[in-house]
């Protein structure tokens, strides 16, 4: 039997990434297969995952299998199998830090750069990818100081090295909620609860469904939400997405790398901005997409392993099928605030968090800053700015001066 650990995955998954990350960290030997560079590596992915088209795909020497595995799937599955040892010590003691921030994404890897070159003890918490939404975006047109652009993945390791270079400490887990106990804030985490003086939370937002029949039992089967993580797997195949936006359009753009064809469905009419639907009018005049626009998803139907086609309403009321391999939904993000329901901080009506004109919560000593706070415009550069000022704000605080 084979004593080592096989990772198949590629290059541009950040996953991928995440649980390479998370073995190096721990000295455990692996063998990495790209399926990129390894079409046999590639069509074994989908017989190992009975069509679906998942990565990281990790087998073990007991030949068990995980797929798109958490850190904390994947520890307990290298102590299940003797690879890595336990945490003996049932009952750790309660660390308190200068500041706990929740998420890694632009706003809070900003605010770690600041806190951290001022020697404030700084713990970054980070229950998906380090970077966020902006890690897994193709390129970003729209940030300063990058003429032509950047890819998301490479700002997010260099504005993570740049934490990291300074002092700051980034761990992968999650925070199921904050309890305010006056001077100092506990968090219970998958690590244990932990004591912070201030909390920032900076979480971002997800990504938001259609809720249409066939959405969730085809996701990672034909549904995906990250044209940057899945769609090399639709390499000469038909695709549609849903959505009319900003983030719809640059994500068709994107996927004409793969797809041999397009359809666009947008619910009204295009809203892009002007620069991306100039853009868009090439690839349609190209007829490598076509935008379909008041169409509104019905249902999404597949064979059981993968989908066929997406079934949609026109603006007569009239179904229209559309014949395609695979669906990727853009229609907006939804604020990651659901940990929050018990902890008293205020939520404005779509579950955005309230902050001041110093970005503090009705919570003293607990901050927000990006894309989960109300008013933030939802763009890189003004999450990064935000982090920056939570950060001095922050100082101010721990000093006595706010």
């Amino acid at each position: 039997m084979s004593q080592q650990i096989v990772v198949y995955g590629a290059s541009w998954c950040p996953d991928c990434h995440r649980s390479r990350t998370f073995l190096d960290g721990h000295n455990i030997g692996y063998e990495w297969i790209d399926i990129d560079e390894d079409p046999a590596a590639a069509d074994k992915v989908a017989e190992i995952n009975h069509g679906n088209k998942t990565i990281p795909t990790i087998i073990f020497p007991d030949k068990s299998i995980l797929v798109e595995p958490s850190d904390k799937a994947l520890e307990e599955k290298l102590v299940d199998l003797g690879i890595m040892k336990a945490d003996v010590q049932k009952q750790p003691p309660v660390v308190t830090h200068d500041v706990v921030m929740i998420g890694a994404g632009p706003a809070a890897l900003t605010a770690a750069i600041y806190t951290t070159r001022e020697d404030i003890d700084t713990l970054l918490f980070e229950k998906g990818v380090v970077g966020g939404l902006a890690a897994v975006t193709d390129v970003i047109d729209n940030y300063p100081g990058f003429a032509n652009g950047v890819h998301g993945l490479e700002l997010a390791e260099s504005l993570r090295g740049q934490a990291e270079r300074f002092g700051a400490v980034i761990e992968l887990g999650e925070v199921m909620s904050i309890k305010d106990e006056g001077k100092l804030k506990r968090l219970e985490t998958t690590s244990g609860d932990m004591l912070a003086k201030v909390v920032l939370i900076a979480t971002g937002s997800d990504y938001k469904k259609t809720g249409v029949p066939g959405e969730a039992e085809y996701y990672a089967r034909g549904v995906h939400y990250c044209a940057t993580c899945d769609g090399a797997f639709y390499r000469d195949k038909k695709l549609a997405v849903i959505g009319g936006g900003n983030s719809a359009v640059q994500e068709s753009i994107f996927l004409t790398r793969f797809a041999s064809h397009i359809d666009l469905l947008v619910r009204s009419s295009v809203k892009a901005s002007e620069v991306l639907q100039e853009e868009l009018k090439k690839y349609v005049d190209e007829g490598k997409i076509t935008v379909h626009e008041g169409v509104r998803p019905k249902e999404i139907v597949g064979d059981g392993n993968a989908v066929n086609k997406v079934v949609a309403i026109d603006s007569k009321d009239q179904e229209i099928v559309y014949d395609v391999d695979g669906v990727f939904v853009f229609i907006g993000l939804l604020p990651n605030t659901g940990f929050l329901k018990a902890s008293g901080v205020e939520l404005d009506e779509v579950g955005l968090i309230k902050t001041d004109q110093n970005l503090q919560t009705n919570i003293r000593g607990v901050f927000a800053a990006g894309d989960v706070r109300s008013g933030a415009t939802m763009q890189i550069a003004s999450a990064a700015g935000e982090g920056a000022t939570a950060a001095l704000k922050i100082r101010e605080y721990l000093e006595g001066k706010l």
